[in-house]
C-alpha cells in the first residue's frame, strides 16, 4: 500500500512538471514557429512575457520527480537510467541550453547574437520534451530490460517511443497556445487572442491524431498495457478524449472561461490514464513491480512525509506566484530587450525594472540533479551485480 502511494507521487509530480513546464517548453515551440522579426514580435513578446516569471521555477517538481524515482524505486530507476542514459542525456542539454538561451538573449546587444540565442531556446524547447517523449514511449513499450547494463539504441529509438517523443512537443504546443490565449484575451488583445486560438486547435487536432497513433502502436508493443489502457483506465482515457474536445469548442465559440483547465485536465488524463494503465508494474515487460522494486518501508513512508511537507512549503509559493503573474505584477518591466520588440539599444531601464533572470540557476540545478541521478544509477547497477 505503502509503495502504491509513493508511486501515486510520483506520478502527481509528473503530472505537475507537464502541465506546468510543459507550457513553457511549448512557448519555445511557437516562438521557434513565429517567423522573422517583425512578423513574429507581438506572439514573442507575449511568449516572452508569460514565461519570465515562472520558467525557472517549474523545474523543481522533475528535480522532485527524480529524487522521488531513486528514492522509492532504487532498481526500476538504474534500468531506466542506464538503458535510456541517451534521450535523458539529450533531454537535459536541453534544458541547459534552453535555459542559457532564453536568459543570455536578454542581456546581449547585437542582433545576430540574440537571433542564435533565440534560436537555441526554441530549438531547445522542442528537442527536451520530444527525448523525454521517447523515454516514455520505450518504458511504455516494455523495452526497459530489469538489469540494464549499457545503453541501449534499440530501445527509444522504435516506432513507440518516436511517437511518444513528437507527442510529447504537440501536447506542449497545445497547452502554451491555450494559455497564451486566456493571456492575450485577458490584456483584451484580440488579435494574438485569434493568432494563438488557431495554433491551439491546430496543436490540439495534431495532438489528439498522434494520441490515437501512439494507442494503436501500443497495441502491438505491449498487448497487456493496451488492454489495461481500454479496460481500467478507459475512463481516463475518455476524460481526456472529452476535455480535448471541449477546449476546442470553447476555441470555436471564442469561450476562455475554463479552457485552461480543460487543457490541463487533458494532459493530466492521459498520463494518470498511462500510470493506472501499467500499475502495479514499473517496468512493463518484466517481473518489476512497485512493490517488489520499492525501496525499505522506513523510506517510503518519509518520502510520504516529505511530500506532506512540500505540499505546505512549496504549494503557497507556487500559488502565490502564479497569482502575482496572472495579475500581471510579475514579468512585464522585467522583459529585456529582444529582437523587433525591445527598446531601443542603450535604453536606460524602466522605472521599478530589476532586470532579466540571471541565466542558469535553473538550468544548473537541473544538470547537477542529472548528473547525482547518473552516479546513483550506475552504482546501484554495480551493487546488484555484485
Amino acid at each position: 500500500m505503502i509503495a502504491a502511494t509513493v508511486g501515486a507521487i510520483l506520478l502527481a509530480t509528473i503530472t505537475l512538471y507537464a502541465v506546468l513546464a510543459g507550457a513553457d517548453f511549448g512557448g519555445g515551440l511557437w516562438d521557434l514557429l513565429a517567423g522573422a522579426d517583425q512578423r513574429g514580435r507581438a506572439p514573442r513578446q507575449l511568449i516572452d512575457e508569460s514565461i519570465t516569471p515562472v520558467w525557472e521555477a517549474n523545474h523543481v517538481w522533475l528535480v522532485f520527480a527524480l529524487v522521488i524515482f531513486w528514492t522509492g524505486f532504487p532498481h526500476a530507476f538504474a534500468a531506466v537510467m542506464i538503458a535510456l542514459s541517451l534521450p535523458l542525456w539529450l533531454a537535459v542539454l536541453g534544458i541547459v541550453l534552453r535555459g542559457a538561451g532564453f536568459a543570455f538573449r536578454k542581456e546581449v546587444r547585437h542582433l545576430s547574437l540574440e537571433r542564435a540565442l533565440g534560436a537555441t531556446f526554441a530549438f531547445s524547447s522542442v528537442l527536451t520534451p520530444f527525448f523525454m517523449g521517447t523515454v516514455v514511449g520505450a518504458i511504455a513499450a516494455g523495452q526497459i530490460p530489469a538489469n540494464a547494463s549499457r545503453a541501449s539504441l534499440s530501445a527509444w529509438s522504435g516506432a513507440m517511443p518516436l511517437l511518444t517523443g513528437f507527442l510529447f512537443v504537440t501536447a506542449c504546443g497545445y497547452l502554451a497556445a491555450v494559455y497564451l490565449v486566456g493571456e492575450a484575451a485577458r490584456r483584451g488583445d484580440r488579435g494574438l487572442e485569434g493568432y494563438f486560438t488557431r495554433r491551439a486547435q491546430a496543436a490540439g487536432i495534431v495532438t489528439g491524431g498522434l494520441s490515437l497513433a501512439a494507442l494503436a502502436e501500443l497495441h502491438s508493443a505491449d498487448a497487456a498495457v493496451f488492454d489495461h489502457l481500454t479496460g481500467r483506465a478507459l475512463a481516463l482515457v475518455i476524460i481526456a478524449g472529452l476535455a480535448g474536445l471541449a477546449v476546442l469548442a470553447l476555441l470555436a465559440a471564442s469561450r476562455m472561461r475554463g479552457v485552461r483547465i480543460l487543457a490541463a485536465l487533458s494532459v493530466a488524463a492521459v498520463i494518470w490514464g498511462w500510470g493506472v494503465a501499467q500499475y502495479p508494474v514499473l517496468l512493463p515487460g518484466t517481473p518489476v513491480t512497485l512493490s517488489n522494486a520499492g525501496a525499505p518501508h522506513a523510506s517510503l513512508v518519509a518520502i510520504v512525509w516529505l511530500f506532506v511537507i512540500a505540499l505546505v512549503l512549496v504549494g503557497p509559493s507556487f500559488a502565490l506566484l502564479f497569482t502575482l503573474h496572472g495579475r500581471q505584477i510579475l514579468g512585464a518591466s522585467d522583459v529585456a530587450a529582444m529582437p523587433g520588440i525591445s527598446p531601443a539599444r542603450g535604453a536606460p531601464p524602466a522605472a521599478g525594472q530589476t532586470g532579466p533572470p540571471r541565466p542558469g540557476s535553473g538550468s544548473q540545478a537541473i544538470a547537477l540533479a542529472l548528473i547525482a541521478a547518473g552516479a546513483v544509477a550506475r552504482a546501484l547497477a554495480r551493487r546488484r551485480n555484485r
